[in-house]
């Protein structure tokens, strides 16, 4: 199979070394002593950095820029901590060299250009937004019209060494990797500058290998997925070097804020607390109501409080409050529940945070490092 990197830039379109050759060398950066201040790399340009940037204000860690084309930035609420913007494929490869400890960037670009070196930890890895999966599409006409698998494609009789497969891709690592893992054997792979998906209408290659979203751009250019073309699924992560968190100090620590953080938000997401009065003779008489009906359990059972009132002179508990927590899904049926065992007054505010005991993502992440 024949596969790699560009050999000639007299063309737009180039085609690629053999796979042994694509192991990116990463150069030996300042090493992890000659520093103190903890670097985040976080994504330049484009919908990825907006995203970013939301949703680390939603967390808290809101990103302080003085000028906007400054590279360097911080994030007040995390001290001793740098953020630098740079390019997604620049993060990853300055998390390798130790230039940076910590990034945000997408799982493809993790993958392509970190090859798969275990020096790469992902902290998080669905940070639900960035959604998109590096996808196999071949044309809908021609001899490709009946062909509907990534077997059926790989047993195609057109494919020789003489006349391998040929696709274009950005993606000079995965790609060869994918092809090779899943025994195609003839195959050559191409690159070029702007979009893939005019390639094989221009003849120059066979199927392309892309970022897809939607799948519009694709169907728009009389091109379709395949079963079994897709390489991996998509979205942004939170990344960081094994060296930086064992040997670098605060790095840990600092890890260890965020990650809680965006959990705390991201579990947060379309739930709604629930608080509605119930007459009842005790709480445990009211509990037992509302835990007969099943989308009234929250996350661990409802809160039931007394709601004192004062009748006669006397001080006494005629209603409890409860209050439940409720996904966005299930809000109109819950309400409806909450009525029909006598609740009233019901009132909903969104949630922004729920924090648990500990984030599972920490304990796997200590076990990863040994500690």
């Amino acid at each position: 199979m024949m596969i790699g990197f560009p050999l000639h830039k007299t063309r737009s379109w180039c085609c690629f070394a053999s796979l042994s050759d694509t192991q990116t060398q990463v150069l030996n950066g300042p090493t992890l002593s000659q520093r103190q201040e903890i670097r985040l790399g976080l994504p330049s340009k484009g919908r990825m950095s907006s995203d970013t940037l939301e949703l680390l204000k939603n967390c808290q860690m809101s990103v302080k820029q003085v000028n906007p084309r400054q590279y360097v930035a911080e994030i007040p609420m995390l001290s001793n901590l740098e953020v630098w913007f740079q390019r997604p494929k620049d993060i990853v490869r300055k998390l390798l060299s130790g230039d940076l400890d910590l990034g945000i960037v997408g799982l493809d670009t993790v993958s392509e250009y970190g090859q798969g070196n275990e020096d790469l930890i992902l902290v998080h890895e669905a940070l639900e937004y960035g959604d998109c999966r590096l996808s196999l599409a071949i044309p809908q006409y021609g001899i490709f019209e009946n062909v509907n698998s990534l077997e059926e494609l790989a047993t195609m009789p057109q494919w020789t060494p003489e006349r391998p497969l040929r696709v274009a891709t950005g993606f000079s690592y995965l790609g060869p990797k994918f092809m090779k893992d899943n025994g195609l054997k003839h195959v050559t792979f191409s690159t070029a500058d702007g979009a893939l998906e005019a390639a094989p209408a221009m003849g120059i290659a066979d199927a392309i290998l892309d970022l897809v979203s939607s799948g519009t751009t694709l169907r728009e250019n009389n091109l379709k997925e395949i079963e079994g073309g897709v390489v991996l699924e998509s979205q942004a992560v939170l990344v960081a070097s094994r060296k930086s968190m064992i040997q670098r100090k605060g790095v840990l620590e600092t890890t260890h804020e965020m990650l809680e953080r965006l959990e705390a938000h991201l579990r947060a997401i379309g739930q709604f607390t629930v608080t509605a009065n119930m007459r009842g003779s005790s709480a445990d008489e009211v509990a037992e109501r509302v835990l007969s009906q099943p989308s009234l359990c929250g996350l661990q059972g409802p809160t039931v409080s007394p709601v004192f009132c004062k009748r006669d002179g006397k001080v006494s508990a005629d209603y409890y409050a409860i209050v439940i927590c409720v996904p966005k899904k299930a809000l109109y049926k819950s309400i409806q529940q909450l009525r029909a065992i006598g609740g009233s007054g019901v009132l909903i505010s969104p949630l922004t945070y729920i924090f648990d005991e500990e984030t599972p993502r920490w304990r796997q992440l200590l076990s990863e490092l040994g500690l």
